[in-house]
């Protein structure tokens, strides 16, 4: 992210009405960009990591692992960030090229076919929950094994799937809720994308 001093202020604001919290600074970082993004101070307590999901999702970016996005408003919101930095490959399931399907979605068919082509990759699905139930029905088929899935859509239906992923071996960042969307998952990405650069990028800079 293109800091300006009105973003420093506003992160300033938010450090001082948070109050006391449980998540380690990197962790901080995320919920802090997430409430940044949406003005909500509920997500403090929505927000979910498993064990290791930072440390898994900063190396897979410096890997330069593809990221598989569920909609276009994602794909943007992250673009700036990724092509900045590591200049992971993204793709986006809606561009995805599928047969026509009556029983799944597009978004669904499209992540399915690219996490078939990309079964190591990070995912983020922002907004399609049919998209996260298919990625999580083939992590149970053991079909693919992600790096990394961030998972933010609004819940009223197919919830379980959120389920299922927290059940999963697979590293995860979730929000523990109804609430979600790609603005949501897009600013996780986008502080994960810099905690990973301030990690590794000087690295790559001097080997440059």
């Amino acid at each position: 992210m293109e800091w300006h001093v009105t973003d420093a202020q506003s992160l300033a604001i938010i450090d001082s009405e948070i109050g006391d919290h449980v998540f380690s600074p990197a962790e901080y970082e995320i919920v802090r960009r997430v409430i940044y993004a949406t003005a909500d101070f509920e997500y403090k307590s929505l927000i979910r990591f498993s064990e290791r999901a930072l440390q898994a999702g900063a190396a897979a970016l410096a890997a330069r692992t593809t990221i598989v996005v569920d909609v276009p408003m994602v794909q943007v919101g992250i673009a700036y960030d990724i092509q900045n930095t590591f200049a992971n490959p993204v793709y986006c399931s809606m561009e995805a090229l599928t047969r026509p399907q009556i029983e799944k979605t597009r978004a669904a068919w499209g992540i399915e076919t690219l996490a078939k082509r990309y079964p190591e990759g990070i995912f983020v699905v922002g907004q399609a929950q049919t998209a996260l139930t298919a990625l999580v029905d083939l992590i149970e088929a053991e079909e693919i094994r992600p790096a990394l899935i961030i998972a933010t859509p609004v819940g009223f239906v197919n919830v379980d799937a959120k389920v299922r992923l927290q059940d999963s071996l697979v590293p995860h960042i979730t929000i523990e809720s109804r609430k979600g969307n790609a603005v949501i998952a897009a600013a996780i990405v986008d502080g994960l994308v810099d905690l990973a650069w301030q990690a590794y990028g000087q690295d790559r800079n001097r080997g440059s």
